[in-house]
């Protein structure tokens, strides 16, 4: 049998040079509540059925009202909404205060000009260790036309265009 013990923060600081789209999940709970979080581990899983994944730490003071609701949107952060990665990224502020969240999809809290608006119902919750894996099925989706925010190395940034990036080299 074989084993490794990986070192933590050999780990963080692999995967902080994966690049990753920077996205606020919202929901709202039976009492009316609204809840959101940044998340960076958002990603397509399915086509036939469109399913996506997001992942939430479960010591996150939204899990509960993520892993209890029966519909999420993903707002895709367009590349001058870092303020907002931030903002919802805090503990203990009120993160709807800035009054930039909007009734979107199914009446849930969304950004008007995000990249994109991704409307889901929750088809699945998968344990994955300290975090669970929130799967959506996709109900709704509104493509906006901001260049999305990425997240690499600890900072925000935005896609660089092909022809740039190989005229660089």
């Amino acid at each position: 049998m074989f084993s490794m013990t990986v070192d933590r923060s050999l780990f963080t600081r692999a995967m902080a040079r994966v690049p990753a789209p920077v996205t606020i999940a919202t929901t709202v709970d039976a009492s009316g509540g609204r809840w959101g979080f940044t998340g960076s581990s958002f990603s397509s899983l399915s086509l036939t059925p469109p399913l996506v994944l997001i992942c939430l730490d479960k010591k996150a003071s939204t899990h509960h009202a993520f892993v209890t609701a029966e519909r999420f949107l993903v707002n895709v952060l367009a590349a001058d909404q870092s303020d907002v990665a931030l903002r919802f990224a805090r503990s203990g502020v009120d993160r709807f205060a800035d009054g930039d969240m909007e009734t979107c999809e199914f009446g849930l809290p969304g950004l008007r000009d995000a990249a994109a608006r991704v409307a889901c119902a929750l088809h699945d919750i998968v344990d994955g260790g300290d975090h669970s894996i929130l799967i959506g099925r996709v109900e709704a989706i509104h493509t906006g036309d901001g260049v999305p925010l990425v997240y690499s190395d600890r900072s925000f940034g935005r896609p660089v265009p092909e022809a740039t990036a190989v005229g660089a080299r």
